[in-house]
């Protein structure tokens, strides 16, 4: 386990209760009320298409957090925990430096021979994930990126190499788009549990063992499934 340097972790703002919500309803005793308010809010507001909805409160961190499931995104401008789990799959994380809002995907394959309108695909991932940061005021001049994933976790799918092609892909879109990746953690054969706090930028990983894999080797031979074409045709990191 390793320490890199990350930026600072700036207070939250307060958070109004939709009405009628009870903000503490539901929650283990001890958390705050903020914490309850914040979390009500984000459960009473409409999801976009493709965007996390999947929303509790994280004990370990003692915060508000989402999990981005494959084809998810979500992006907002306080630090909650935008958190995901992660095999051969990838999620990109934006970051605004001057307005400070941040967000996270994570696509399963670069594309879908086609069928792109999916956040499955790293293609359009990216679109939803740029146009839901710029929506709320982000610029692409101000963008930065930290990628993790694209790990071969899997036995016996490596060789159709999901997360190299994946890593591939998400490091040649950013470079296009001008956006600069100033960390990344990809590749190799772990698991990766991903955090990011979108106010203030700072990402969080860990490398997991496989232990229980159920869940990410189901995950890694659904997109190794689909990887197989239909035709012949051609910043700073801590570890935790």
């Amino acid at each position: 386990m390793r320490d890199v340097p990350a930026m600072p972790l700036p207070s939250s703002s307060a958070a109004r209760t939709p009405p009628g919500v009870k903000p503490n309803a539901g929650l283990a005793p001890g958390v705050s009320t903020a914490a309850g308010a914040l979390l009500a809010k984000l459960k009473a507001q409409p999801r976009k298409p493709g965007e996390a909805s999947f929303f509790f409160y994280e004990s370990h961190f003692k915060n508000v957090a989402v999990k981005v499931l494959p084809g998810e995104y979500f992006v907002y401008d306080e630090d909650m925990l935008i958190m995901t789990t992660l095999g051969s799959c990838i999620a990109a994380c934006l970051w605004d430096r001057d307005r400070r809002i941040g967000g996270m995907n994570h696509f399963m394959l670069p594309d879908g021979g086609g069928a792109n309108d999916s956040g499955r695909y790293g293609s359009f991932a990216m679109e939803l994930l740029i146009n839901e940061m710029m929506k709320r005021g982000a610029s692409r001049l101000s963008m930065e990126a930290k990628v993790f994933g694209g790990g071969a976790v899997v036995s016996g799918i490596n060789s159709i190499n999901v997360g190299e092609r994946n890593t591939e892909f998400v490091l040649d879109y950013l470079k296009t788009e001008r956006i600069p990746v100033v960390s990344k953690d990809v590749l190799d054969v772990f698991p990766r549990k991903v955090v990011l706090l979108p106010a203030s930028g700072k990402a969080m990983v860990k490398r997991m063992a496989l232990t229980n894999p159920e869940a990410l080797v189901a995950q890694d031979r659904a997109a190794a499934q689909k990887a197989v074409p239909a035709h012949s045709g051609g910043g700073s990191v801590d570890l935790f």
